[in-house]
């Protein structure tokens, strides 16, 4: 007895049995597709960002050796890997080298550092210097450590930027670091006091600069995540989850949440300083002060025409044309490192 031969439903009756797999395919390509359109939109706000940083301060010249300070965290990967992609692109030579200090923590593993910048193909240094064992051994369980360790590090990192040749330090702070240390002296030190993005070092004999001055936390995260840098975690001060600086992170992280624009008004009065309406006699002589006859805009007339109904600073995710055009603000100029070669000297 021959067995039946099989008959396939028609191609209506396949298709109705799934309907859902043609608008699933269609909504996965439009994510990705927006993935792809943020990433970009990502990438090209942070070179905008570090490249108008660099400019605005000067920070990086024709034929500097540039020893970038790469702890294995995000903000230094990030730096790094930024700082590559303006080297090929900027109309000025300059070099880097990459420089890790090992500070021996239990459990670093020691190997992800060298095999990441020999796959880079990058001139690199790791320094081996075991400071986790003295700071843990002076300062008492439960204090803060961060303020020894950073003395320590900064010592040796000095000490080896005069062995490389490097004539600027690159370290990776960010928009936020720099909020937060304001803050932390403000509220703690009872001074106005931030994190410049360019500095001499206490030796006098280093520039120190800070790239990423311009630039988001949370944009660094979302990079980060995108290139899928090899985190190393610290297991030294980064465990301390109580510190004041992360209580004033915690409020940036609020305010950014509940009233933009916020944090970024705080961070442009940082380079819109007037030191006519303070109480600093040391940047503003007011026991000299004598009556000119004259019109000051700075005087009494100052407070007229102050308007807080809206933040001065638009946040850097919203489109340049939509954003606040006054002539300083820090969000007006928009300089990439391939304009260099056009600005003033």
């Amino acid at each position: 007895m021959q067995p039946e031969p099989s008959v396939s439903p028609p191609a209506s009756s396949q298709a109705a049995d799934a309907p859902d797999t043609q608008p699933d395919a269609q909504a996965a390509r439009k994510r990705a597709h927006k993935q792809r359109v943020d990433d970009n939109k990502l990438a090209k706000r942070l070179m905008r960002e570090t490249g108008r940083a660099i400019a605005d301060f000067n920070m990086i010249e024709d034929g500097d050796k540039v020893m970038v300070c790469l702890s294995g965290g995000k903000d230094s990967y990030s730096m790094l890997d930024i700082l590559l992609t303006h080297q090929a692109r900027a109309p000025i030579k300059f070099d880097i080298v990459a420089v890790n200090l090992d500070q021996k923590q239990p459990g670093f593993p020691d190997h992800i550092l060298p095999e990441y910048l020999k796959d880079l193909g990058i001139p690199f240094h790791i320094e081996t210097q075991d400071t986790y064992s003295v700071v843990t051994r002076v300062i008492p369980e439960g204090k803060t450590m961060c303020s020894l360790c950073s003395r320590m590090r900064r010592g040796i990192l000095y000490r080896v930027a005069d062995e490389l040749g490097a004539t600027k330090i690159a370290l990776g702070h960010h928009r936020d670091d720099i909020l937060a240390t304001f803050f932390l002296n403000l509220f703690y030190g009872g001074r106005m006091k931030a994190m410049p993005p360019k500095l001499m070092s206490d030796d006098g004999k280093h520039i120190v600069i800070r790239p990423l001055a311009y630039v988001m936390e949370k944009d660094l995260i979302a990079y980060a995540a995108l290139k899928q840098f090899p985190i190393i975690p610290c297991n030294l001060c980064g465990s301390q989850e109580n510190l004041k600086r992360q209580e004033v992170g915690r409020m940036i992280a609020e305010w950014d949440k509940k009233m933009p624009g916020r944090s970024w008004n705080v961070f442009g009065a940082l380079s819109r300083v007037v030191p006519t309406h303070l109480m600093d006699t040391g940047l503003f002589d007011f026991a000299g002060l004598k009556p000119t006859g004259t019109m000051d805009e700075n005087g009494d007339t100052a407070f007229d025409t102050d308007d807080f109904a809206e933040p001065l600073f638009a946040d850097p995710n919203t489109p340049i044309d939509a954003q606040d055009q006054a002539p300083d603000s820090p969000r007006h100029k928009t300089v990439f490192m391939t304009d260099l070669r056009g600005l003033p000297s």
